[in-house]
């Protein structure tokens, strides 16, 4: 039986190697170098661009349940990065907002994550990049389920 490297494995399968080893990267670099989980920083990210807002608008801007933000939100405000407001018009609204340590906390994970060095060759070849991206634009722009093939396998 032949051995299958990665240079043999479809592109699609490739692309989910891929991802998982960079998340996995990513998320070791966050908590190492910033004291953050993806979902902080995804949170943070949130409140940051669009300023003060209700938690259930941040929990959807975050694709995750209202319920999964509270744990999320509680690191965050214990961390002094983020800060509970009651609504004045509506008492049962809980709105988030970055405190000015957490919006130096974003500007310092932007700053850096551009300045690292890059993660391939390719990230020095413009031409290069600008096919890698409009691949992976393209991939999460479809959205779509994998389609099957006739006996029942994933196409990828």
């Amino acid at each position: 039986m032949d051995l299958i490297t990665l240079s043999d494995v479809p592109l699609g399968r490739l692309l989910v190697v891929a991802a998982h080893v960079a998340s996995q990267r990513w998320n070791r670099y966050l908590a190492d170098e910033h004291g953050l989980t993806q979902a902080g920083l995804g949170a943070l990210t949130a409140i940051g661009q669009h300023g003060e807002q209700p938690h259930g608008v941040v929990a959807e801007r975050c694709f995750v349940r209202p319920a999964t933000l509270t744990g999320i939100i509680d690191t965050l405000e214990r961390d002094g990065l983020v800060i509970r407001q009651r609504d004045a018009t509506d008492r049962r609204t809980v709105r988030l907002a970055l405190t000015a340590a957490g919006r130096a906390k974003v500007t310092a994970v932007n700053t850096a994550s551009r300045a690292e060095q890059p993660l391939t060759s390719v990230d020095h070849d413009p031409a290069r990049a600008a096919v890698v991206r409009e691949f992976l634009l393209e991939v999460i722009g479809n959205g779509e389920d994998p389609q099957l093939t006739t006996d029942g396998g994933h196409r990828c």
